[in-house]
């Protein structure tokens, strides 16, 4: 795996994605998560989905010289949630913000003028292919991403071991391992026939949590 992919799955890459907690905090909230087995549960559930599409996206935004417009569109189109289009793309503006400095290249800077907030699975495959990695890093970053944010998010919210969290997302490698190599192996399609799986249940979350959270003070923001 390229460098880029290792920096940007790394917790402390100042984009802001430890702000969101993935739809675990609303899930936690209504008592539906209390321990491990439950978060793996989870995790599976959510790397097949959103994590999915994010993969991608992600693989398919290596090639910098994708229609970025299209691209940001048709990743819309697959996130139904109005409260997890503004997550993405506010982890995409500040992702981007912080890897153009890292990784400065005109396709970025194409990027930014086309699409100023782009959602974070283009920008992470768009940093990624800025850097010189294959289409294969940015979809295993993506989808690492995609667990590893909500498992640190119940590590905080819910007091678990964080020794077992760990273990339960090392536990993922033949999931995410799977999610990879379709996304490698689709990245060239046409933006429009990319894979679309769905989660209603997280898009609901998210709108229940985005609901409260304007009523009352909660940790994360998604």
């Amino acid at each position: 795996m390229c460098t880029a992919a290792l920096v940007l799955a790394d917790s402390r890459f100042p984009g802001g994605g430890h702000a969101h907690s993935g739809g675990i905090e609303e899930v936690a909230a209504r008592g539906m998560l209390r321990d491990e087995r439950d978060l793996r549960s989870f995790l599976v559930g959510r790397l097949l989905s959103a994590g999915l599409v994010a993969a991608v996206f992600a693989a398919a935004a290596t090639d910098l010289t994708r229609d970025w417009t299209e691209l940001d569109v048709e990743f819309d189109a697959r996130t139904p949630s109005p409260a997890q289009r503004a997550a993405s793309r506010a982890q995409g503006r500040g992702t981007l913000r912080a890897g153009r400095a890292a990784w400065p290249s005109p396709a970025l800077d194409k990027l930014v003028a086309e699409v100023p907030a782009p959602h974070h699975a283009v920008t992470v495959g768009a940093l990624i292919g800025a850097a010189g990695g294959t289409p294969a890093d940015a979809a295993h970053c993506a989808g690492y991403l995609a667990v590893s944010g909500p498992a640190s998010a119940a590590v905080r919210l819910l007091g678990l071991d964080p020794f077992a969290v760990n273990a339960v997302v090392a536990g993922l490698a033949p999931e995410l391992a799977a999610v990879t190599e379709l996304s490698e192996r689709g990245h060239a399609l046409p933006a429009g026939e990319l894979p679309a799986p769905s989660s209603p249940a997280l898009d609901l979350f998210a709108e229940s949590h985005e609901r409260i959270h304007r009523q009352e003070v909660r940790l994360f923001v998604s």
